[in-house]
């Protein structure tokens, strides 16, 4: 299978020790592309030194919204001179994060809207985080115009409609093999195929049957598979569908 990775953490310290045979295995399951995500300005640095060292990983440079508090004109300028490298092709992870509420919430809001706005300068989609605040950030991206996709996708079969809307995708991850996720699976399911990405979140969101211990790019199969059975179609049909749309949607090569 033709097996894609639209959203990975590789530049963590979990992958210290190992992550050069991480990444091996990855190439070894399959894996044509990983989206590396940034998370702050020092993750974001990280994930284009990492797309430079290998041919199939591409990066995403953003602030997430626990960090929210911390952007201000030098930070966004950084990340302006970080979209300039080829290997850059999302703005991420970026959005708001009620659940945990690490930054205020005016300052996260305030951060989502620069980040967005730079995404509109330099043309780039980008890669939202959504936690609790499902409302928020769709009135956010209603009055922004451009593309990207909400990650580890968990608003529900319910909320597919205003997303879809906006000509966004959606990206499923491990927890749609999780035994209680029927909602997420019904929305795996609902979701037209040309809008669905599939990730790791890694090393977070580790699939069944290794649950509970670190994630890798190579898990991606097992949730291309739990996809594929909640739409009742081969692996395959997933796999290819998914990779086609994120070569689309950032404009990778294919």
């Amino acid at each position: 299978m033709r097996l894609t990775d639209s959203h990975a953490h590789l530049d963590f310290s979990q992958f210290d020790a190992d992550r050069d045979a991480v990444i091996q295995r990855a190439r070894d399951a399959g894996l044509t592309a990983i989206l590396n995500v940034g998370t702050n300005l020092a993750s974001s640095k990280a994930a284009v030194a990492l797309a430079q060292q290998h041919d199939f990983i591409y990066a995403a440079v953003g602030i997430h919204p626990h960090d929210a508090r911390h952007v201000n004109e030098r930070v966004l300028d950084q990340l302006r001179v970080l979209t300039r490298h080829p290997q850059v092709v999302a703005i991420g992870e970026i959005g708001l994060d009620y659940y945990r509420d690490r930054s205020p919430r005016p300052a996260q809001r305030q951060a989502f809207a620069e980040q967005l706005a730079l995404a509109a300068e330099v043309e780039l989609p980008v890669i939202i985080h959504s936690r609790e605040a499902h409302d928020d950030v769709m009135e956010q991206l209603r009055e922004w115009n451009g593309s990207g996709v909400l990650h580890s996708y968990s608003g529900g079969p319910e909320r597919l409609d205003e997303v879809l809307e906006l000509g966004f995708y959606v990206s499923i991850s491990g927890p749609v093999t999780f035994p209680k996720a029927d909602r997420l699976r019904e929305a795996a399911a609902a979701a037209p195929l040309e809008r669905l990405l599939v990730e790791t979140d890694c090393p977070f969101l580790t699939p069944v049957p290794r649950r509970g211990r670190r994630n890798e790019p190579a898990l991606v199969q097992r949730v291309v598979e739990a996809v594929a059975r909640a739409r009742g179609v081969p692996a395959e049909t997933v796999a290819q569908a998914t990779a086609d749309n994120l070569t689309h949607l950032f404009d990778i090569p294919s």
